[in-house]
């Protein structure tokens, strides 16, 4: 398998991070993420939560802050629309992309899977294609009981600590989410060590994308 290099060490990357809920990006690409900034690469993040009040806003809030701490600039926004409802909600959160993509150009965005089980995050998907037409986008999985895992193209080898550090800032963070069945070191652990396996990742762990749309030059 051909191993494309994303960007090299000390090199900028604006990062667009898209998250339904509060705990979202981290689930999907939190090592990602910390592996990039192991790696020495200058990130500065615009960290979008569409789903994130009262104790769920404060959770995604901190979380993000932690995740971040050690990039080059951080842009932390979390907004108030209600959680399962995103159809419903169709035009309010449109016009809130529309604002968006206003306010940020990225080198690359970090988004749901269209085909993603969960309305919210599906939606996601689908205003962040229809929004961001001319950027690289890569989607990435969220597990959870519906079985919905699909099968990724993309995979982007991570460090054992940065994984570490990823399973100790979600259990940490979203108290709120300890009850969930799939909620566990385990989970993540698990679906970490799976993609490594199939991309022979250099410290057994990765994380999985989907990518729709590459141009090569």
């Amino acid at each position: 398998m051909r191993a494309l290099q994303l960007v090299a060490r000390g090199d900028p990357l604006s990062v667009l991070c898209l998250g339904a809920h509060s705990d979202d990006i981290e689930i999907g690409a939190g090592a990602t993420i910390l592996s990039l900034l192991e790696r020495g690469i200058r990130l500065d993040v615009h960290w979008s939560v569409l789903s994130g009040a009262g104790e769920r806003g404060q959770e995604a809030k901190a979380s993000a802050a932690d995740f971040l701490s050690e990039a080059a600039s951080a842009q932390i926004e979390v907004m108030p629309f209600q959680d399962s409802l995103f159809p419903e909600q169709g035009d309010a959160i449109k016009a809130w992309f529309e604002t968006l993509k206003g306010r940020v150009n990225p080198d690359l965005i970090l988004t749901h899977r269209r085909d993603d089980a969960h309305q919210d995050h599906c939606h996601v998907s689908r205003l962040t294609w229809n929004t961001f037409r001319d950027h690289f986008i890569l989607e990435y999985e969220i597990p959870k009981w519906d079985g919905d895992i699909g099968q990724p193209n993309l995979y982007i080898p991570i460090s054992a600590s940065a994984l570490q550090r990823k399973i100790d800032l979600l259990t940490s963070h979203f108290g709120s989410q300890r009850s969930k069945q799939w909620f566990d070191a385990e989970t993540f652990l698990g679906l970490a060590r799976l993609r490594g396996m199939e991309c022979r990742a250099p410290e057994r762990y990765a994380e999985a994308f989907l990518a729709r749309k590459l141009t090569l030059v």
